[in-house]
């Protein structure tokens, strides 16, 4: 009779230890589910939709304070900028700030490693993930569009095949201007590595992207330092893929590689694609040399 009680008491507290240690276990998850749902419905419920940018190599995260001026003086409008620079020891640094009631703010990501080259593009892509992070944490926004100068584009490029699946944050449009998908190739048929890369993985990219695809020219064959062939070559990548792909050139003053952003048909294009959804703004000067939609 004492065996089978101690038999009994034994297996009362195994049975007591186990509801226990699941209770322990429940809360967290509790917890951890009702802060992820709670994080989703701020996410669906926020009105904020960033305009984020990425510079190109050698330049820091205000390379585009003029752009963002001459933006909000001559369409009278107020978009706030915030400037994050991510370290190569992943911490992020922060300048400005997003206004209180701005739906529209510019997200300016930089790189203490801004250098050119393949390896380092990878490398950034993987910083701008960081950030990309920290951002929807903080901000909690469902949908955003980007910007990319130069080699901001093929960071966004190796960006969205690699580490971009969040499928509760959608991408609607992406503007580059000057992105060298081939480097510094003239001929197509001659494709780099980071090419035969991008083309490879290209079925990772949003399947419900606009994209719109800048190039200068100087001397109808470059903007001074891209070869046009090496943004066109971005056909290879987004093409059948992405929902549409425009491709636009750009001639005239500022049409240089680094002067791009002062020309003020891109200027037009900028506001009228990225902040202005497509439409036309009243009194517009934009009259773009050449635009081939794919």
């Amino acid at each position: 009779m004492l065996k089978k009680t101690l038999t009994t008491k034994k297996g009362l507290h195994a049975l007591t230890f186990l509801f226990v240690a699941l209770i322990l276990l429940a809360i967290p998850s509790y917890f951890w589910t009702k802060k992820d749902v709670s994080t989703l419905a701020g996410r669906y419920n926020s009105p904020l939709s960033p305009i984020i940018m990425i510079p190109g190599s050698s330049a820091s995260a205000d390379r585009f304070d003029g752009l963002v001026g001459k933006i909000n003086k001559k369409y009278d409008e107020h978009h706030s900028v915030l400037e994050l620079t991510v370290h190569t020891n992943d911490t992020i640094t922060y300048k400005g700030s997003i206004r209180n009631g701005d739906t529209r703010p510019f997200i300016v990501v930089g790189f203490e490693n801004n250098q050119d080259g393949y390896d380092n593009i990878k490398k950034q892509a993987r910083w701008f993930d960081i950030a990309f992070e920290a951002l929807k944490k903080r901000y909690k926004f469902n949908n955003f569009d980007a910007f990319g100068h130069s080699n901001g584009g093929l960071i966004w490029t190796y960006y969205l095949e690699n580490y971009f699946d969040d499928n509760s944050i959608h991408l609607h449009k992406m503007l580059t201007v000057g992105t060298p998908y081939n480097f510094e190739e003239v001929n197509s048929s001659k494709r780099t590595e980071m090419l035969n890369n991008f083309i490879k993985n290209r079925d990772k990219l949003p399947s419900n992207l606009t994209y719109y695809s800048v190039a200068g020219t100087k001397v109808y064959t470059d903007d001074g330092i891209v070869p046009i062939g090496s943004v066109d070559a971005g056909k290879y990548i987004f093409e059948g893929v992405a929902k549409h792909y425009t491709l636009i050139t750009l001639t005239g003053d500022n049409a240089q590689h680094s002067d791009m952003l002062d020309n003020q048909q891109f200027i037009s294009l900028f506001h009228q694609y990225i902040i202005n959804d497509g439409v036309n703004p009243p009194n517009s000067a934009h009259k773009p040399s050449k635009q081939t939609t794919r």
